[in-house]
């Protein structure tokens, strides 16, 4: 590791499992100090025994709106920066239309896109006053390509990636970068609704990722030069075809 995040610090949402932890644990490499906000009080429990110091673990309900508008003033009163703001958590429905349930549909679109926003919208004012800032999305290639047996979930992420390309725009001047990476199928519980036979057939096929692919991209985008800002990171398996 070459250390290039020493003293700033990072927070991800959703991060004690999948593509968040992989994000956390791989900033933590490169010298940040990482909170780490996720609704498993478990799992950032162990999260926070094996990293010690190098960790702020936070459990929150980001579908609970207080808990939600709450949580980026926590997080300022105890780091007192936030020079990374990685919007990663996320839900997954998949399938056919009919057979989705509106509950569910409800849930991912607000976590998925209301979430995301209201947390942008909540750590911009500080970043602004900065004058400096990393936005990271956790989009989806399902973004990019009207992907058939996914459409609610495709959906969520087309929204997400006009949300980065217009909030880009408006907060570049302020020196805020804001860009997004969307992957491919990734081995995380996320692909628990796939069914049995077309993740049997990925895994066989070598048309996965792993979390730690996507990490690693995203230590790309926040080590470039500050004049140089990476919008959106498209990752998918060599051997995935759509």
């Amino acid at each position: 590791m070459s250390k290039l995040l020493i003293g700033k610090v990072a927070v991800v949402t959703g991060g004690a499992s999948g593509i968040g932890l992989a994000s956390a644990e791989a900033m933590i490499g490169e010298g940040a100090q990482v909170v780490i906000i996720d609704r498993d009080e478990t799992a950032l429990q162990a999260i926070q025994e094996k990293h010690g110091d190098s960790v702020v673990t936070l459990a929150v309900d980001l579908l609970d709106p207080a808990a939600c508008s709450a949580m980026v003033p926590q997080i300022i009163e105890k780091t007192k920066v936030i020079d990374i703001f990685h919007a990663n958590a996320g839900l997954y429905v998949g399938g056919d239309l009919v057979d989705a349930d509106n509950d569910a549909i409800d849930r991912m679109l607000n976590l998925n896109v209301n979430v995301v926003i209201k947390n942008v919208r909540d750590v911009l004012p500080h970043m602004i006053e900065r004058g400096i800032g990393d936005i990271l999305i956790t989009s989806s290639l399902a973004g990019h390509f009207p992907t058939p047996w996914e459409p609610v979930y495709a959906s969520s992420k087309w929204a997400i990636n006009c949300f980065v390309q217009t909030v880009r725009r408006q907060v570049s001047k302020h020196g805020i970068r804001v860009g997004s990476v969307s992957p491919g199928p990734v081995i995380t519980s996320l692909l628990s609704d796939w069914p049995d036979e077309k993740l049997a057939e990925a895994k066989a096929k070598g048309s996965l990722m792993e979390a730690s692919d996507v990490a690693e991209a995203l230590i790309f985008m926040l080590t470039r030069p500050r004049h140089v800002t990476i919008r959106d990171v498209v990752l998918l398996p060599s051997q995935f075809d759509l």
